[in-house]
């Protein structure tokens, strides 16, 4: 199942991260444009609506399924919005179908070159598909330590209640470990990069190295009082950059 909401002739589909499920979007869809665009917020396969779907569980695996759901909506060209795991699997998307792809945003994105784990964090990173305490530190890591044990706990249940240990675990390898940058460098397609100031591990600094060296249009912001889930910590800041940038 995917979420629908709005009406517009900007047809705008949106991918979730690896900690959370399509509603992981969910604060942001009060404050939408729904005059402007028609926005999608499909699930993977392993998570949410789809969480007994079985697959292959990598991010090629996501933007075949991006494809397909496209057409399905009959939507020719569209735009995509990413968070984190999501912002490669847009990446992939664009890489698979450039032809289609009006403008991609990346919220706190995994480069098309996946992430470099010292020995500490790839353990923390791996062990996190069997113990929801790994999944807290990496979310409470990502948003500078800084943020409510209350929120820390609801986001670690929603993750676990919505993933299955499998998709968890599959998904890692891809977007951790699977390097396409060289499919992307130099591609001329409008990019926004949006990070958050307490995000330590996806910060403005990899998005200069990263993006910023292969798309030659990419733009960056930093959200001020967010980390790696800005639509949970600066819902509103998220929306109106995103939008500004899209319209």
């Amino acid at each position: 199942m995917t979420h629908r909401i709005g009406t517009g002739e900007h047809h705008v589909i949106a991918l979730h991260g690896w900690l959370g499920p399509a509603e992981s979007w969910s604060p942001v869809w009060p404050h939408l444009d729904t005059a402007t665009f028609s926005y999608a917020f499909p699930d993977y396969r392993g998570y949410g609506t789809r969480r007994d779907e079985a697959g292959a569980y990598t991010v090629d695996e996501i933007a075949a399924d991006v494809l397909a759901l496209a057409d399905e909506l009959g939507w020719d060209t569209f735009s995509l919005v990413g968070h984190s795991m999501g912002g490669k699997a847009v990446q992939r998307v664009y890489a698979l179908a450039p032809e289609r792809v009006r403008a991609l945003v990346g919220v706190c994105p995994v480069p098309a070159s996946g992430v470099p784990f010292d020995e500490p964090t790839e353990a923390l990173f791996t062990g996190a598909a069997a113990d929801p305490a790994n999944r807290r530190a990496i979310i409470d890591f990502t948003t500078g330590g800084r943020l409510t044990g209350t929120w820390l706990d609801a986001m670690v249940a929603r993750s676990v209640a919505t993933s299955t240990p499998e998709a968890f675990a599959g998904y890692l390898r891809s977007w951790a470990y699977e390097d396409f940058h060289a499919d992307i460098a130099g591609a001329d397609v409008p990019v926004k990069v949006i990070v958050g100031e307490h995000d330590p591990a996806l910060s403005a600094d990899v998005m200069r190295a990263t993006f910023q060296q292969w798309y030659p249009k990419a733009e960056l912001t930093v959200l001020a009082n967010a980390g790696h889930y800005p639509m949970d910590e600066t819902p509103l800041a998220l929306t109106t950059e995103t939008e500004r940038f899209l319209a």
